[in-house]
């Protein structure tokens, strides 16, 4: 199957895909790097008057670190996330993050706005970026917008990105009192697709939890923050016990004990079982 006939336009410049975005009444996609997009057009499930690609746009891409905030370029490569030695040292669970989505030949092409704006249930980069704090940066030929990466996904597949609008970067702030590390079970390995996720951020002192974020990605349709969770992790020791932490995890992420969706309990009991996992690792490298 091939996709649909449909316009291509490569803008050299921001306020080229701007001016090509603000189309009434016609479909416009815009295509950064393309891993998710493509399949979609080829399935013919996306149906685009017009493709705009952003491949050639100077200034949607970099990593700039400073003293109190860290911006990424929507069209950064995962690649170039994965790689970047500062990245690593100032915001370590992103650059996991990014190891881990897909293949090395996937992340040379995919974008970090482009993660984003998919907006895969599952997906690694979302629920990192919910977890951190980030905002997404927004622009149309009418105004800039951030929005709080928690509340940028609206559904599977869906944000609040209007038409006219497009991804130019992410800001995340650096610092802060939590320690965050990135768990994964993936179909086939390192390699597949992402069953469960889990961005888990600690604060401990004399070998027990004073803080913690507790992000699962999986379990619905959008990143799940774990309040319960945290609570019941907070003033307890890291290395536990922590008896019924999977019951807790499950009651809280697949929507109570005995939810009507199995495939989405099994979710939510992977999850519990990489935080138990994580607080195991957790211990382990404290006890060093």
């Amino acid at each position: 199957m091939t996709a649909v006939a449909f316009e291509h336009t490569a803008p050299g410049t921001v306020e080229g895909v701007l001016r090509a975005l603000d189309a009434p009444g016609r479909t416009v996609a815009p295509l950064a790097g393309g891993q998710s997009l493509v399949p979609l057009l080829t399935r013919r499930e996306v149906r685009p008057d017009v493709v705009v690609d952003l491949n050639a746009v100077s200034g949607l891409a970099g990593i700039g670190i400073g003293p109190v905030r860290v911006r990424i370029g929507a069209m950064t490569r995962l690649r170039d996330l994965e790689r970047h030695a500062e990245l690593a040292a100032v915001l370590p669970v992103l650059s996991s993050a990014a190891a881990r989505v897909a293949h090395p030949h996937i992340r040379a092409r995919a974008t970090l706005g482009g993660s984003l704006c998919h907006a895969a249930p599952g997906a690694e980069l979302p629920a990192v970026a919910a977890a951190l704090g980030a905002d997404i940066v927004l622009r149309s030929a009418r105004r800039v917008r951030s929005v709080p990466a928690a509340r940028f996904l609206t559904g599977a597949h869906t944000t609040v990105r209007a038409p006219d609008e497009v991804v130019t970067g992410l800001v995340f702030p650096r610092g802060g009192e939590l320690a965050y590390t990135f768990h994964e079970f993936a179909t086939r390995g390192d390699s597949g697709y992402p069953v469960a996720c889990l961005c888990l951020g600690l604060r401990t002192a004399d070998g027990a939890i004073r803080a913690a974020r507790v992000v699962a990605a999986g379990c619905g349709p959008v990143p799940l923050r774990l309040p319960g969770v945290e609570a019941r992790l907070t003033g307890r020791p890291v290395a536990g016990p922590h008896p019924g932490l999977v019951a807790s995890v499950v009651a809280e992420a697949a929507g109570g004990p005995r939810p009507a969706d199995e495939d989405r309990e099994h979710r939510a009991e992977v999850v519990g079982v990489l935080l138990a996992r994580a607080l195991a690792d957790r211990a382990g490298t404290e006890e060093r």
